[in-house]
């Protein structure tokens, strides 16, 4: 997998996501990000749909349970056909090691296993008023994803302002997504911490997620297409 634009598609329903996604008729099927609110709402079912539209998947469901019940979770998961799981790297590395487990199908292929350090809508002041963490965002940030790779997880989510260090400390190929993604003339919404897709590919994200500059765009496969051009091409 190399730099890419993930959609998040967070629609009530599928008539709501198949609507949008016929947009793209013709056209670069894009990658898409399949969260709660969807999934909660259409089941298993919208996942196997999409896939047959022939969109590769980010299954965001964020995991976060003792581990035994996040391994038997990642086990269902697996049968999806998804291309990437997530989970709450604050499970702890004994809950990231048992979601491995799982996520391996008898013939030892998997989806990328990637865990969420700190959400994009958290900052230093809510993080320590809410969670009664102390230490600098960035150094917490870092500590999750050493964790997450001592776990044998593939990559993480953080915000891109992040993603710079994690690949000078982890290397290339332990993978950052990053949500937190506006256009420079864009409302930030409840997102913290972010950036432009330019942005953010010069820091060094490899893949960003991009939810509402897109999906709420009066023209999304232009606002798509403006995205890859900033970040992809």
């Amino acid at each position: 997998m190399g730099k890419d634009v993930i959609v998040a598609c967070d629609f009530a329903g599928a008539q709501a996501v198949y609507g949008f996604l016929d947009r793209f008729a013709g056209e670069k099927k894009p990658f898409v990000k399949i969260g709660m609110e969807l999934f909660y709402a259409e089941g298993p079912e919208i996942v196997r749909q999409i896939k047959k539209r022939g969109h590769r998947i980010f299954l965001d469901l964020k995991l976060h349970d003792i581990p035994n019940t996040v391994k038997k979770a990642m086990a269902v998961l697996s049968a999806l056909d998804v291309d990437i799981c997530n989970l709450h790297a604050a499970g702890t590395r004994a809950m990231m090691e048992a979601a491995l487990e799982g996520l391996t199908r008898p013939d030892g292929t998997r989806p990328l296993l990637i865990a969420v350090t700190q959400l994009t809508s958290t900052d230093q002041r809510s993080m320590e008023r809410d969670l009664l963490i102390r230490e600098p965002l960035d150094q917490v940030v870092l500590h999750y994803a050493a964790t997450a790779r001592s776990a044998g997880l593939d990559g993480v989510v953080c915000s891109p302002l992040e993603a710079g260090k994690i690949h000078e400390r982890f290397g290339g190929d332990f993978l950052t997504v990053t949500p937190g993604i506006r256009f420079a003339d864009g409302d930030r919404g409840d997102q913290k911490r972010v950036t432009t897709p330019a942005e953010a590919k010069k820091i060094g994200s490899d893949y960003i997620v991009v939810g509402r500059p897109i999906t709420a765009a009066a023209d999304p496969v232009a606002a798509y297409e403006r995205c890859v051009a900033e970040f992809v091409d």
